[in-house]
């Protein structure tokens, strides 16, 4: 299989769990979601539309629900500031040209160097909706066969996490940590600059499919943790929705 072929199959198995059901991206039953209301929830749409206009999905949780890993006031900002802003500029870069009718995967897939716009927007859409549905206010635990994976790739969960934490810490300014799986099913961890993410095969220098992402911008942590990058990405293994990772892993 070449590198084409994986990507198209990898973004499958991604829409196949982040985007369920399929059928289910209805335009006509659109959330109003950026009003920084702390009982937004998740909408039976999925996380959002496939294909443009694109909308600000809802969070699957309360604003506040994931302190004091992540503040309230910092998801309110970071949710429907940011993110907001990454799609209503995502809408707009792709008006009059082919990516408008492509859906976003298949933008993430064919952007390139020269496309600023819809790279850093596209990207910044797609890296913080899996982000969010990442995130769970309960504590839990890696089992089934993400643990069997983990363990088979890394040598333990532990050594994971160390790895993880390392690949997070040492990104230069901004971008994103990810856990992937191969072509092959082997997991390995690779981190972007600023929104390129392992989907964009014309820019990231490893490809796969992403099942866990940690936002290592300044603007995901810096109200609670000043410059503690490290104390940060430390917390975030408490409020990792390992249930969705296997999910993700097992499609």
């Amino acid at each position: 299989m070449n590198k084409r072929t994986f990507l198209k199959t990898a973004g499958l198995a991604t829409i196949g769990i982040m985007f369920n059901p399929l059928s289910a991206c209805d335009s006509s039953k659109k959330t109003d979601t950026t009003e920084t209301d702390s009982t937004a929830v998740a909408t039976e749409n999925g996380l959002f539309t496939l294909k443009s206009p694109f909308e600000l999905p809802a969070l699957p949780y309360d604003f506040a629900a994931l302190a004091p890993n992540i503040d309230k006031q910092t998801m309110e900002i970071h949710h429907g500031k940011h993110h907001q802003g990454y799609v209503n500029k995502l809408n707009k870069a792709i008006e009059g040209t082919n990516f408008a009718n492509q859906n976003l995967l298949e933008i993430l897939e064919s952007v390139g160097e020269n496309d600023t716009a819809v790279r850093n927007n596209g990207g910044g859409h797609y890296n913080h909706s899996l982000f969010w549905e990442s995130l769970s206010p309960k504590n839990q635990v890696v089992t089934g066969n993400l643990k069997i994976a983990l363990e088979k790739d890394f040598g333990s969960y532990e050594a994971f996490q160390k790895e993880f934490s390392e690949e997070a810490k040492g990104v230069f300014g901004s971008g994103w940590a990810w856990l992937c799986k191969a072509n092959d099913g082997k997991l390995f961890i690779t981190s972007t600059p600023n929104q390129d993410n392992p989907l964009m095969k014309n820019l990231a220098e490893e490809t796969g499919t992403p099942l866990l992402a940690l936002d290592v911008w300044e603007h995901a942590y810096y109200l609670n943790y000043q410059n503690k990058r490290a104390e940060y990405i430390e917390n975030f293994y408490k409020i990792i929705n390992w249930e969705k990772i296997e999910e993700r892993f097992n499609a």
